[in-house]
């Protein structure tokens, strides 16, 4: 039971049009000297009705001009104004998106509310594109799956800028439409979402696109040889699917593959999870979402890159048919693994991906998975990680990042974390050692990566599922995090 996702209306607009229900203007400033940014006209009117600036009734009431502070005041003949704050320094893209995003969330839950204006500096291209996204996404909640559900329709949203290209607003839209079927996906219970069901709403979502979709089931994995897949599903009543997406416009620039993890619900297998961090696994195949989702917006784009995507769906239970820590499983591709921990099973259906996709001879290789506890110890909940064995790789991963209002990080790898990976019975190890787990895990990757293809490798456990509070244009649960910096190193790669 996928629910039906359906942006808001947005359009741009040169002024504020003459009948709002909400008017989202910024409080800039830093300590008493605040200012709210009132349209011409309006800053004297709400004075003379009130009897103090907009500013000063502001503060009484708590507000601050901290980025994504919100504070909702009576405008006059039943309008809302909705003050959100923007700091004290020029406005950056990121500052916009964060507070576009958490106006647009406080409007969505207001009554009476159809008709919105956003009112934010928002007058060069990329501080216009931030504000739609911020806008689009802020208003994105997870309705869950109840008996009786809440049909309230979402507000229609003005954005109001100078800038007079259509694209920059069309462009943004196709993105977050695609970012926020990602979140859905997560946010889905595992017994809605689950390999088959997965490949179907991917083929499904996919299927007014440019894009050629593929799945293997069970029994094509089976006769290929990927046996990371069939160890790592094999535990599951539902058995695993590899959905091979393929957008190839004419006159491509490049060649990118895309490798995300899909595991539907990871109980740790035989290494079973405590029940505490068992609780989220649903949000284990936010990997998949990403690229899937980064497939569909490179597509709706145009963008001139042909981009050959793997989702490696499936589900890690533990049961008589589960494989087991020190089973040998034979990879796509013939090289032999010692498993070592069946809770670190995303690497070997990415193993299995990354294989048949060095077999596509791209010109670069991204892979996406909420693969280690670890890279959160390292870089908390917000930041995901980046890998690589080319620093010009990771350079153009963190630039689409950056440029993507995402925040990334590199970290190491290297031979000291190759060593863990030393088996007397196999090729290869999967793992081992406690330390450096998300650089031990990045080094098994690469060895399934052909040695001349360029590759990188996101670890998104930091970042893809929040659990505290909806901030910003970042909602509780699923937040479709990496799917905006792969189009932007798809971006990249037309140059």
């Amino acid at each position: 039971m996928v629910n039906p996702i359906t942006l808001p209306q947005l359009s741009r607009v040169k002024a504020v049009p003459a009948r709002t229900d909400a008017l989202v203007v910024a409080l800039t400033g830093d300590g008493d000297k605040t200012e709210v940014r009132l349209p011409s006209g309006l800053a004297k009117s709400f004075e003379k009705k009130f009897g103090s600036s907009a500013a000063e009734v502001v503060a009484e009431l708590g507000g601050k001009p901290k980025p994504g502070s919100v504070t909702v005041l009576p405008g006059g003949n039943g309008q809302r104004l909705v003050v959100v704050g923007l700091g004290s320094d020029a406005p950056s893209p990121a500052t916009l998106r964060t507070a576009a995003g958490a106006a647009a969330r406080v409007v969505s839950g207001l009554s009476g509310v159809g008709r919105v204006a956003v009112a934010l500096p928002a007058d060069e291209p990329e501080l216009l594109k931030a504000v739609v996204e911020g806008t689009l996404l802020g208003q994105y909640g997870y309705a869950g799956v109840k008996s009786e559900a809440k049909d309230k329709p979402a507000p229609e949203f003005s954005i109001v800028s100078t800038v007079a290209d259509n694209r920059i607003v069309d462009d943004a839209r196709a993105i977050t439409a695609a970012q926020v079927v990602a979140r859905e996906w997560v946010n889905l219970p595992p017994n809605l979402l689950y390999p088959d069901s997965f490949a179907q709403a991917a083929k499904q979502f996919v299927a007014d696109s440019k894009i050629a979709v593929e799945i293997l089931t069970e029994k094509e994995l089976e006769r290929d040889g990927f046996g990371g897949f069939m160890a790592v599903g094999g535990g599951s009543s539902r058995l695993p699917r590899l959905v091979r997406l393929s957008y190839a416009p004419a006159r491509a620039k490049a060649h990118l593959v895309l490798v995300g993890k899909g595991l539907t619900f990871d109980s740790g297998g035989l290494n079973l999870k405590p029940g505490d961090s068992m609780s989220t696994m649903r949000c284990d195949m936010a990997g998949a979402a990403a690229v899937i989702a980064a497939t569909q917006a490179i597509a709706q784009l145009g963008l001139k890159v042909k981009v050959t995507t793997y989702a490696c769906m499936a589900e890690n239970m533990p049961s008589d048919t589960a494989f087991r820590p020190s089973d040998v499983l034979t990879m796509y591709g013939g090289t032999t693994v010692e498993n070592y921990n069946t809770d670190a099973e995303g690497r070997l259906v990415l193993a299995d991906a990354l294989a048949r996709g060095s077999e596509d001879n791209p010109d670069l290789v991204i892979d996406v998975a909420t693969l280690t506890g670890a890279a959160m110890v390292a870089l908390g909940t917000e930041i995901f990680g980046v890998f690589s064995d080319s620093d010009e790789v990771a350079d153009r991963v963190l630039g689409a990042a950056e440029t993507a209002g995402e925040q990334a990080w590199r970290l190491p790898m290297g031979e000291w974390s190759a060593e863990a990976l030393e088996s007397k019975v196999a090729d290869l190890k999967s793992g081992g050692g406690r330390w450096g787990g998300a650089s031990i895990a990045a080094s098994f990757l690469r060895h399934f990566v052909a040695d001349e293809l360029d590759w990188a490798h996101l670890d998104i456990a930091p970042g893809s599922f929040n659990e505290g509070s909806a901030k910003g244009e970042i909602p509780v649960g699923g937040t479709g995090i990496a799917v905006r910096t792969l189009v932007e190193v798809a971006r990249g790669l037309q140059n």
